[in-house]
């Protein structure tokens, strides 16, 4: 079939572009209504931009390949009884539009190539997408120039497609009810009737407006979740808020040998891990590190000479949601670039009851130390041992949420840190 099909009274456009028409239509209605809810830094904001960048990167590609098929086969004639100022309007309009349906996805594609939130685009969160190759690279103040140039054109163009379709609207409209002379509608919706006011087609695409609106309002695009926590060890603590997080591999290091009546040496085993927890707008927020080293110098009968010394690599954070994962290293939460490690030392613990013990020990992260102790809880069998603890620490006191994220009525200020290491004795 082509373009220059014929329906009875009028020429109609080809099945592949009335498709590519509707489609394309229902996606811009429906970027329209998401727009609305993106405001704020709630979670469910957060997953609505995501949903937002896929859906404009889908009318991209449907526009473009719109664009193809339009040049390739020109579209049927303009009804005869259209005065030429009609159709020299209507040729401007068309174009106009594909200029609105292409610049609308590329300027939203800049903007978040050039974000200060270095957030990758995950489509419909399986599919990775790039940013525009070279933007993401430049120096800050290009890189902030070219993203105030995408969202002004950003917003204009938005501004112009309500301009256009009102204008397109009300022209498809005019010849629908006032021009049986000049059908138009049934171009796109074949076998609509000009003149007819309740027209069957008429109707499905009203009723099809309200079903994208509703569904703009409604949809709630699935939150990231991590898989379940592996069992405690017999005797372990149960977890404070919130609630365990799923095990990490650390990197096994041992210390240097001690001295012959003074505490051991443990290496750490696989299946021990480093997580934490905290919430975005009530929503549970669960990670963990997966590179990361422990020296281990203890014996509960040696405490004065124990020593426990963690180094974390910060860019192996985990939290089950890559485009998260790709900003939490960035300046504005953990810095990875100027501070790729966070270390915590201890040197100094008391036994606080059977198995009990609390470690005393700075933190040090973003190049900022301070004091946070580590109740935990202590089971030798042998050479193997298993310990199980649980603190908690305040992210702004490091710096960790710069800018709009150091506010804490999202992202509380409190972050829960678990424990669960599994150790064997390399020395007596």
């Amino acid at each position: 079939m082509t373009d220059t099909t014929r329906a009875s009274d009028g020429a109609r456009y080809a099945t592949v572009a009335i498709v590519l028409h509707w489609t394309i239509a229902a996606l811009i209605l429906l970027q329209v209504v998401l727009a609305g809810r993106m405001e704020g830094r709630s979670a469910e904001a957060f997953a609505i931009v995501q949903l937002h960048k896929s859906v404009g990167i889908t009318v991209l590609l449907l526009s473009l390949a719109r664009l193809a098929w339009r040049l390739a086969r020109p579209p049927p004639p303009e009804p005869a009884a259209l005065a030429p100022w009609e159709r020299r309007l209507s040729t401007a309009v068309h174009w106009a539009f594909y200029g609105v349906m292409i610049g609308m996805p590329v300027t939203g594609w800049i903007m978040v190539s050039t974000s200060r939130y270095v957030v990758p685009t995950l489509l419909f969160g399986v599919v990775p997408w790039p940013h525009i190759p070279g933007l993401a690279e430049i120096a800050p103040a290009a890189r902030h120039v070219w993203n105030e140039a995408g969202e002004i054109s950003h917003e204009l163009i938005v501004k112009g497609f309500y301009a256009l379709i009102a204008l397109h609207v009300a022209g498809a409209l005019k010849h629908q009810f006032a021009r049986n002379d000049a059908p138009v509608l049934q171009r796109m919706a074949p076998g609509a009737v000009a003149g007819r006011w309740w027209d069957p087609r008429l109707i499905a695409i009203l009723l099809a407006v309200v079903g994208v609106v509703a569904f703009g309002r409604l949809v709630q695009p699935a939150r990231p979740h991590l898989p379940g926590p592996p069992p405690l060890a017999e005797g372990a603590p149960a977890p404070v808020e919130p609630r365990q997080i799923a095990v990490a591999q650390p990197t096994p290091a041992a210390v240097a040998a001690p001295a012959p009546t003074g505490p051991a040496i443990w290496k750490v085993q696989s299946g021990s891990s480093l997580a934490f927890a905290t919430t975005w707008s009530g929503d549970a927020v669960e990670g963990r590190f997966d590179r990361w080293n422990a020296d281990v110098l203890f014996s509960p009968e040696a405490l004065d000479r124990s020593r426990v010394s963690v180094s974390i690599d910060l860019a192996s954070v985990n939290t089950g949601d890559a485009q998260r994962d790709a900003s939490l290293p960035t300046s504005d939460w953990f810095d990875a670039a100027t501070h790729p490690k966070a270390t915590y030392t201890a040197t100094r613990f008391e036994k606080t009851g059977d198995g009990r013990f609390v470690a005393h020990g700075r933190l040090s992260l973003r190049g900022v130390s301070r004091p946070l102790d580590l109740p935990f809880r202590l089971k030798i069998d042998g050479d193997r041992a298993e310990v199980s603890g649980v603190t908690s620490l305040d992210r702004t006191a490091f710096g960790v949420g710069q800018g709009e994220w150091a506010n804490t009525d999202q992202i509380p200020a409190k972050v829960s840190v678990r424990i669960a290491l599994k150790a064997r004795r390399t020395s007596p």
